[in-house]
């Protein structure tokens, strides 16, 4: 264990640990972003979160994302 702390611990001296340790932040963002979809995907999901009225804020806010769009667009 004390020799793999310290092979970390070097491996942070010319940013190879640096690099690393942001690819797994990175990958562990991506699997919660997923994750997240996976879970809103679901109908039963979907039909409780409508209930609480949150549904309803992604709905009235889908106008001025297309509107975007097409501003992007010209």
């Amino acid at each position: 264990m004390a020799t793999e702390l310290m092979q970390v611990s070097n491996g942070a001296a010319d940013g190879r640990a640096t690099d690393k340790e942001t690819l797994y932040m990175l990958g562990g963002v991506a699997l919660m972003i997923f994750g997240a979809g996976l879970v809103l995907s679901n109908p039963t999901v979907r039909r409780f979160i409508g209930q609480m009225g949150v549904g309803d804020l992604a709905q009235s806010a889908l106008p001025d994302v297309q509107r975007y769009w097409k501003l992007r667009n010209m």
